[in-house]
């Protein structure tokens, strides 16, 4: 089986205290991803890294954000400092990065086209948030007919309005282990 790892969001809106988007344990999430990152670098493995990003203008927004009803402040912005992957990330400048304007990694990108030249059939999923991004990457690519592995302690989220973090992320596991991936922590993937 040829596999790629799929870095999703680990920029500065989820690692930044002041961000509403902060999640705590980042760091420990970031050391995971970056385990991950070693691995597969080591096994001359395809990376990608996915940057959630939308242009100056809004342009390319659509519906991303209207759930939260009127609002002044858009998030994701390109050159903002919050867009940014962390400084704790093992990016390098030659790295592959997918930038992506909606919750789907494979929405309105090149993501399949690059998957498919380089004939992966799984994808392992890490990055930010487990239940926004990550998920619906991992339900898309289950979708597609890759085999997904998800790595459960390598992603992060804030929770919702209704469920704590932990919460959140149990039930990320329930939804997706019943038939969309198999969840993993980054020592058994390793």
């Amino acid at each position: 089986m040829k596999e790629a790892l799929l870095v999703i969001d680990v920029q500065n809106i989820y690692t930044q205290p002041e961000s509403e988007l902060f999640i705590k344990g980042n760091a420990k999430v970031i050391s995971n991803v970056n385990k991950l990152i070693s691995k597969f670098r080591n096994e001359n493995k395809l990376i990608v890294f996915v940057k959630h990003q939308h242009k100056q203008d809004l342009s390319d927004l659509g519906r991303m954000f209207d759930f939260a009803g009127e609002t002044d402040e858009t998030q994701f912005i390109e050159n903002e400092t919050e867009t940014e992957f962390d400084k704790r990330l093992k990016i390098r400048k030659k790295d592959l990065v997918v930038i992506k304007t909606r919750y789907d990694a494979f929405e309105k990108t090149d993501l399949q086209s690059v998957l498919e030249k380089n004939r992966i059939n799984k994808v392992v999923i890490c990055g930010f948030m487990t239940n926004f991004c990550c998920e619906t990457t991992a339900r898309t690519a289950h979708g597609k007919d890759y085999y997904v592995d998800f790595v459960i302690d390598a992603t992060g989220t804030p929770g919702t309005e209704t469920l704590s973090p932990k919460q959140t992320i149990k039930a990320t596991i329930a939804t997706l282990s019943s038939g969309f991936a198999i969840v993993k922590n980054t020592s058994e993937l390793i």
